[in-house]
């Protein structure tokens, strides 16, 4: 687990609850934790949604100025730059969706490349529109890659069809996953699943999730 993981990928793939919950599982070890939405592509499904239930796990929480109000603007928060400066805590960064949202990462990239201590994980659903396989999903990968300027560690299935998903939805896209991982040269990091279908999903690298209806 690296000091500062960045959660990528294409609008609507899930990654605001991906990052969320995976502030909360690094939290649950004891050690201390910050998570900074910096998503200027998409004012409805904010880690500022999760606040109340994030700080009373004792997670500091970063939103843009203007989240969940009705104003919308590219302004990003000053407070995220302590999270790559001040190395004491674990950062999780939720990035906007596609190359528009990585654009915002730039500010911040040099001083997560000085510490080379992060993870930058591509987000995907392959039941979503425009990443329906592989060869779609690399097509998001390569323009948020140019954008962002840093550099892919890993992928996240994060397949899901909401409410509706059942064990087979996730474990079809078992075979897109591993070719979209040949196709980049990054491995699979993690699977992600509703926490009440984990029992019945077979995968080394199960991550499960407790979602909010919001984030479907």
């Amino acid at each position: 687990m690296k000091r500062i993981t960045l959660f990528c990928g294409h609008f609507g793939t899930g990654k605001t609850n991906v990052a969320v919950n995976y502030a909360q599982y690094i939290r649950a070890q004891g050690l201390p934790t910050a998570i900074a939405d910096l998503d200027i592509v998409n004012p409805y499904f904010r880690t500022k949604d999760s606040e109340d239930e994030l700080k009373t796990a004792g997670i500091d929480v970063i939103s843009l100025p203007f989240a969940n109000s009705s104003v919308d603007l590219p302004a990003l928060p000053a407070e995220a730059y302590s999270l790559v400066q001040n190395t004491s805590r674990y950062a999780v960064l939720d990035i906007g969706g596609d190359d528009r949202g990585a654009y915002a990462l730039g500010r911040y990239v040099p001083y997560i490349l000085a510490e080379n201590n992060y993870d930058n994980l591509l987000v995907v659903n392959f039941h979503r529109p425009l990443t329906r396989n592989a060869e779609e999903a690399m097509e998001s990968f390569a323009e948020i890659a140019l954008a962002a300027k840093i550099p892919f560690t890993g992928i996240v299935n994060n397949s899901n069809m909401g409410e509706e998903t059942t064990p087979e939805d996730i474990e079809s896209t078992f075979p897109e996953a591993e070719k979209l991982s040949m196709l980049s040269g990054l491995p699979v990091v993690m699977t992600t699943v509703r926490a009440d279908l984990a029992d019945q999903i077979h995968c080394d690298n199960l991550f499960p999730l407790q979602l909010q209806k919001k984030y479907w």
